[in-house]
């Protein structure tokens, strides 16, 4: 599935949630834990269930609930079952165990977001049902005690566990938000860096973030010649009855067709969808 944005929309603003319905992000997550306030949850979640009950959504509509540990965590669950979200966002995941226990009955989007969820997170990717995981940057930088940096070094490490643990159990990997709207700048190099991690897309708090994740996530035209050139040196190499050749000055072999043929696939789907 595509997944280049994913963004966050605060169930407690109705506003926020009729414009959602009109952005062209690949995902969308309804939130009830961190961007609304306790006092705010209960309304939080009839607004969910009346926006997934009510009108069209361009694009698969998950629901972020609060943790397992939260109070709050029993209700959202039955918010949940009433208005069958695509999937379940589920934060500060931690435990196998507790993740294979909850049997939704809907696909489940993990928040890597502590150091134990990262140690655990390949056990994490793997439990049935599991479609995605999400990197946490902001509470997983606050547990390990580091300092920000424009090209977060202190948190690679966990970034690329994330999509190790992606990668090795067949998941979608979304690297973390970038939390000043109005850096376009900061947001579009943090975009080429998490897209060069091996991420699939990323999550985004901002509507007007949604199309710069888009391009720096999808396949650009330019990408899409230099495969479809790759292509074309590959089959008149196979023709030949070699196993390996050279194109643009490097050597290229099956895997390569393999890669440009899956870039070309990408290509095409975003160009339909």
């Amino acid at each position: 599935m595509r997944a280049r944005s994913a963004l966050y929309v605060p169930a407690d603003k109705p506003r926020a949630l009729e414009k959602a319905r009109t952005l062209p992000a690949d995902l969308i997550i309804l939130d009830l834990e961190d961007a609304v306030a306790e006092d705010r949850k209960a309304e939080a979640r009839m607004n969910a269930v009346d926006a997934l009950r009510v009108g069209a959504w361009r694009a698969p509509v998950l629901l972020r609930v609060n943790g397992l540990t939260s109070r709050h965590f029993d209700a959202d669950f039955e918010t949940a079952l009433k208005c069958a979200p695509a999937g379940i966002v589920l934060p500060k995941a931690e435990d196998a165990a507790s993740v294979r226990s909850l049997h939704l009955g809907l696909p489940l989007w993990l928040m890597i977001e502590t150091p134990r969820g990262v140690l655990n997170a390949d056990a994490l990717a793997g439990v049935p049902g599991v479609a995605g995981l999400l990197a946490g940057a902001n509470d997983l930088a606050r547990d390990l005690r580091t300092r920000p940096h424009p090209d977060r070094w202190p948190l690679l490490h966990a970034l690329s566990q994330v999509v190790l643990a992606a990668r090795a159990n067949g998941v979608v990997a979304l690297d973390a938000v970038f939390n000043d709207v109005r850096d376009a700048a900061g947001f579009a190099r943090e975009c080429v860096q998490g897209r060069d991690l091996g991420f699939d897309g990323k999550t985004v708090i901002h509507p007007e973030q949604v199309r710069a994740a888009n391009a720096a996530f999808g396949v650009s035209a330019q990408e899409a010649e230099a495969a479809r050139a790759l292509l074309a040196t590959w089959a008149e190499a196979r023709a030949a009855g070699l196993g390996v050749t050279t194109h643009a000055g490097q050597l290229i072999e099956e895997l390569h067709a393999r890669t440009a043929e899956e870039t070309l696939a990408r290509w095409t789907e975003e160009q339909v969808l």
